[in-house]
C-alpha cells in the first residue's frame, strides 16, 4: 500500500484524465476491434498469436482472480481513495490486471510481429503505462500488474514462436483445439466448485455471482476460440485480400456490426433458454468467438475474397 498511497499523492486533474484514457487500451473492445480488422482484413497469422495469447491470458487471469481472492486496494484500506472514472469497472478482485493482461496481449503481439525497433518500444512503453494507470487509478497493486505483464508476454512469446505457424497440420490444429478447450474446461470446474461450495468471499457490497460468469464468459470465448480457428485453418482458409479497400470497409462494417448482435442484440433469446443465465454467458460468448473465427470466414470466403 506504500507504493500506491505514494502514487496517490502526485494525483492532478491533468493526470487522472490522461490516465483514465491510458487504461482505455486495456479494454477488451479495444482488442475485439483489432482481432476482428487483422484477421478479417489484414494478417490471419497475426491474428492468430493475438488470439492465442489473449484467451490464454484471459482465461488464465479469471481464473486466478477466482482462486486467489485478493481484495482491491480501498477494501484493505478505506482511507485509501479511488479516482472515479476508473471506479465503475473495478470490480470483483484485484490479482492479476485484466486491464494489464488485455494491453499485454493486444501490444505484445504487435511488437513480437513487426521488425521496427522504434514500434516495438513503444509498444512496450504503452504496456508499461496501462500498467501504471491502474496503480495510478487506484485500483490495482503492483503485484497484479507485473503478474499479468510476466504472465501475458510469456503467453505471447509462446504463442507467436511455437503455435501460430503459417503451416496448417489437421492433427496438430486439433491439438491445440483440444487443449485449449481441456484448459477452459479445468477452469470452469474450479471456479464452480468454489462458488457452489460457497467458498468466494465477494468483497462488501458485491457478490460472488458476476465474478463467475466473467469467468464462464472467459471460458465460452476461449472454447469458441479453440474450434472456431480450427475449423477456419483446417476446413476454410479463406484469403484476406479484397477486390479493393471499399470492399474491404464493407466487408469489415457488416462483420463487426454482427459482432455487436452476438454480444447484445442476441441476450434476448439467450434468456428464453432453460438453462442458468452462467451458462448463458459462456454460450453467448462462445457464439460471439465462433462468427468472428469461423462463420463469417465463411461469408468473407463466398463473397469477398480474391485469391
Amino acid at each position: 500500500m506504500e507504493l500506491l498511497w505514494a502514487i496517490e499523492g502526485i494525483r492532478t486533474p491533468f493526470l487522472d484524465l490522461l490516465f483514465s484514457w491510458i487504461t482505455r487500451l486495456g479494454e477488451q473492445e479495444l482488442l475485439i476491434f483489432v482481432f476482428c480488422l487483422l484477421f478479417w482484413c489484414l494478417n490471419k497469422r497475426m491474428a492468430h498469436g493475438l488470439g492465442l495469447s489473449f484467451f490464454l491470458s484471459g482465461l488464465a487471469v479469471q481464473g486466478m482472480k477466482i482462486i486467489f481472492q485478493v481484495p482491491r486496494p480501498w477494501v484493505v484500506d478505506r482511507s485509501f481513495t479511488v479516482v472515479k472514472s476508473a471506479e465503475y469497472a473495478a470490480t470483483g478482485f484485484a490479482f492479476p490486471s485484466g486491464h494489464t493482461q488485455v494491453a499485454a496481449s493486444l501490444l505484445g503481439t504487435i511488437a513480437a510481429y513487426v521488425r521496427q525497433i522504434p514500434i516495438k518500444v513503444l509498444c512496450l512503453i504503452f504496456i508499461l503505462l496501462v500498467a501504471f494507470s491502474r496503480m495510478y487509478l487506484g485500483v490495482h497493486y503492483l503485484s497484479d500488474v507485473l503478474v499479468s505483464v510476466i504472465l501475458t508476454l510469456a503467453l505471447v512469446h509462446i504463442a507467436v514462436k511455437y503455435i501460430a505457424i503459417d503451416r496448417i497440420n489437421k492433427k496438430r490444429e486439433l491439438t491445440i483445439a483440444l487443449c485449449l478447450t481441456a484448459f477452459a474446461v479445468v477452469v470452469i470446474t474450479i471456479g464452480l466448485g468454489l462458488y457452489f461450495t460457497g467458498r468466494i468471499n465477494a468483497p462488501p457490497g458485491e457478490h460472488a455471482y458476476p465474478m463467475v460468469k466473467d469467468l464462464m464468459k472467459a471460458a465460452g470465448a476461449t472454447i469458441g476460440f479453440a474450434f472456431g480457428m480450427y475449423f477456419e485453418r483446417v476446413h476454410i482458409n479463406f484469403s484476406v485480400r479484397c477486390k479493393n479497400l471499399f470492399w474491404h470497409i464493407i466487408k469489415f462494417l457488416i462483420g463487426f456490426i454482427m459482432v455487436f448482435v452476438c454480444m447484445e442484440g442476441l441476450k434476448p433469446v439467450y434468456a428464453m433458454l432453460p438453462i442458468d443465465e452462467l451458462i448463458q454467458d459462456a454460450l453467448r460468448y462462445f457464439v460471439l468467438v465462433i462468427w468472428i473465427t469461423a462463420l463469417y470466414p465463411l461469408i468473407i470466403r463466398r463473397f469477398f475474397a480474391v485469391r
